[in-house]
């Protein structure tokens, strides 16, 4: 575990972007901390965005997955930009016990990510967490497959609890960014210009 060698550039093949939005209280970060506690064991609670990264090999390629992990977005308003920007993957969580946090992924998120991605061929995926409290479920897994196929998105449940498909919820993501050419392209680029991104350098990362 001593070694740097994680962070040197040779070290992986592709660097992506994810984002994780949905409302308050979904389990945004129970999600990240469920699939990277393995390395990770710092959680503080989200305060404006968070972000943690992954490395991983998926289809044999080694993948540095920087996510995104945002406290509820509404006091965090001038961030939404430069937190959409350059994104190859975005997951949109509801909480299968609470409805309104599904009608709200339809009626604020989803249209918020057509209004700030600048990624067209980003590859969104819509997850229902807390599968486990499966007596307390307000929204059907028919639901959820319909509202994804509507927004164009892929479809997963999962439990960040038991950590029921939490992996493969990233894993998929990956795959079917590396289906497309230009996410792959830019998924290149990104490790080129990964020197010292999260330093905070004047005119650094979030201008564009």
């Amino acid at each position: 575990m001593g070694s740097s060698s994680g962070q040197s550039s040779g070290s992986y093949d592709f660097s992506f972007k994810i984002l994780l939005i949905g409302d308050s209280g979904v389990g945004k970060s129970s999600l990240l901390v469920s699939f990277i506690s393995a390395a990770v064991e710092d959680l503080s609670p989200t305060i404006g965005v968070d972000f943690k990264i992954k490395l991983l090999k998926v289809g044999g390629k080694r993948l540095k997955l920087t996510i995104w992990d945002t406290a509820g977005q509404e006091r965090f308003r001038t961030l939404t930009t430069s937190y959409y920007r350059g994104a190859q993957g975005i997951v949109l969580v509801y909480d299968v016990t609470r409805r309104e946090t599904f009608t709200n992924l339809s009626e604020i998120w989803a249209k918020e990510v057509d209004l700030y991605s600048t990624n067209q061929d980003c590859v969104k995926m819509l997850v229902g967490n807390k599968v486990d409290r499966d007596s307390e479920r307000a929204v059907s897994r028919e639901e959820g497959t319909a509202l994804a196929k509507e927004l164009g998105c892929m479809f997963l449940e999962c439990s960040a609890k038991t950590r029921e498909n939490v992996e493969q919820c990233f894993e998929e993501l990956a795959l079917k960014i590396m289906e497309i050419p230009s996410l792959l392209e830019e998924g290149k680029r990104n490790i080129l210009k990964q020197k010292p991104e999260y330093q905070a350098q004047p005119g650094g990362c979030c201008s564009s």
